[in-house]
């Protein structure tokens, strides 16, 4: 139970790791933005945000249990719920397929965030800049390949 004595939100590290999941998702949703893409700064945070609070959650569960901290257990929720979020952010059309990247942006958010709940969050931002590295320099990259090696099918690249 809580109490004056034990409040949350007046812990330091949770604000720590509240203020890097604003920064991390805030990073990749801008970069999202920037790219047109649906997933924006608003659903980047939340979803990195939502993913560290289920795992600070799980600390504050079995801290009134006195029992050890097993991170395995949220985390593979964590995984099927942002699984149906990437699902979500799948469209066929036709023959090509788009949100895919977006998909695997959730997946890397959500896992950033888990990162960053069980305490890790200067990882969380190494995280969240690798992340960004490959969303936008690698897509300018594969616009440069594109140009130069153009398919024969026109379908053109399917995880857009």
């Amino acid at each position: 139970m809580e109490s004056l004595d034990n409040l949350v939100f007046l812990d330091f590290s949770f604000w720590v790791r509240i203020v890097a999941t604003i920064i991390c998702g805030s990073v990749i949703g801008w970069e999202r933005i920037h790219s047109h893409k649906p997933v924006g700064v608003r659903t980047s945070t939340l979803i990195c945000m939502g993913a560290a609070v289920f795992v600070m959650s799980q600390e504050l569960i079995l801290k009134q249990a006195a029992v050890q901290i097993d991170y395995t257990r949220i985390v593979a929720q964590i995984v099927t719920g942002v699984g149906f979020l990437g699902a979500g952010a799948i469209i066929h059309q036709g023959v090509s397929v788009k949100g895919l990247t977006s998909a695997a942006t959730i997946w890397a958010l959500a896992a950033i965030g888990v990162v960053i709940g069980i305490g890790y969050p200067l990882t969380g931002l190494v995280l969240t800049f690798c992340v960004w590295f490959v969303l936008e320099p690698w897509r300018k990259f594969e616009r440069w390949v594109g140009n130069i090696e153009k398919p024969d099918d026109n379908s053109g690249p399917v995880d857009h």
